[in-house]
């Protein structure tokens, strides 16, 4: 299965359209190299800024820029721009609603045995609190240059979530993707996952396993956490009775409780929700966090039959 990072497929897909498009900016924080920004700060210097470590200022000077009509694109660690720059996130994007999409790069676990200082495990729960803030979470390298091309028709602030490292392919290079509508991927009645990030590939290939033993799941792509697809949600959990969500971020305020707000207010489907448990998260890869929390596709396989056996 081919791999590729998002953070390069953004790179590349922000390169092509800057050189269209002048009103077009990028914003960093001495983070061009870990954001694999490529070339672009060479060919298009009048359109790429780099502020140095200073994540605040650079979402004030975006929102500034976009106030005048740029179309702002801040790049770089996304524990930073979630929790250093919260503030003028809500503030000086979110509430005065200007037209930028905050890239946050390395999410989750990425930076591995940096540990706790760069892990970005609660931005999913802060962000999707912040009025006006769309959140997106996109799952491949294509679903995430898809997203791209939707950004710039809109003016609304965006935030993005992706990781470091490449990821399995899963969709085509020419994928439509939808703002606010997840993907549904098989049409099993026994269970359903809901995942967003990488753990969407893992999701279908622990699906692909317990197809082998005759249980069948539907795998739901939840790229949007906000504006969040409620109708997918209430479908999935009618049709299977039970719901497992999956997200590299803490159990609390994240995917998961996005989609508790919506079951446990309107259905009697039960939940299970998978994700990073509250407490300091051992230093080391993804693949071996992932292993010791049974996140990984053996892990899902276990906990998707313990869902089921509850459900019976």
């Amino acid at each position: 299965m081919a791999r590729e990072a998002c953070r390069e497929a953004f790179s590349k897909r922000i390169l092509e359209e800057a050189k269209k498009d002048r009103d077009i900016v990028v914003i960093c924080t001495d983070s061009r190299g870990s954001a694999s920004l490529g070339s672009y700060p060479e060919e298009l210097p009048e359109q790429f800024v780099e502020l140095g470590i200073a994540e605040q200022n650079a979402v004030t000077m975006a929102a500034g820029m976009a106030s005048v009509g740029k179309k702002a694109y801040v790049v770089g660690p996304a524990s930073f721009y979630s929790m250093r720059a919260a503030e003028q996130v809500k503030v000086d994007v979110a509430y005065s609603h200007n037209n930028v999409k905050i890239i946050g790069i390395s999410g989750g676990i990425s930076y591995g045995a940096l540990g706790a200082t760069h892990h970005s495990l609660q931005d999913i729960a802060l962000m999707r609190a912040i009025p006006g803030l769309i959140v997106e979470v996109p799952s491949d390298a294509n679903q995430m240059r898809a997203l791209v091309g939707k950004f710039l028709s809109i003016d609304d602030p965006v935030y993005v979530r992706i990781g470091r490292g490449p990821v399995p392919v899963i969709y085509n290079e020419n994928c439509d993707v939808e703002i606010g509508k997840a993907i549904t991927w098989f049409d099993g009645t026994d269970a359903a996952i809901i995942a967003c990030g990488q753990m969407v590939w893992r999701a279908l290939e622990a699906a692909k396993e317990l197809e082998k033993e005759g249980i069948h799941v539907t795998v739901v792509d939840m790229h949007t956490i906000k504006p969040l697809d409620e109708e997918t949600i209430l479908s999935v959990a009618e049709k299977c009775g039970c719901v497992l969500t999956l997200e590299e971020h803490s159990i609390y305020g994240g995917l998961g409780g996005a989609v508790a707000e919506v079951l446990k207010t309107q259905t009697k489907a039960s939940l299970m929700i998978v994700g990073i448990p509250d407490e300091d998260v051992p230093n080391g890869t993804d693949e071996e966090v992932f292993s010791y929390y049974g996140m990984d596709v053996p892990g899902i396989v276990l906990k998707v039959k313990e869902l089921i056996e509850k459900k019976k």
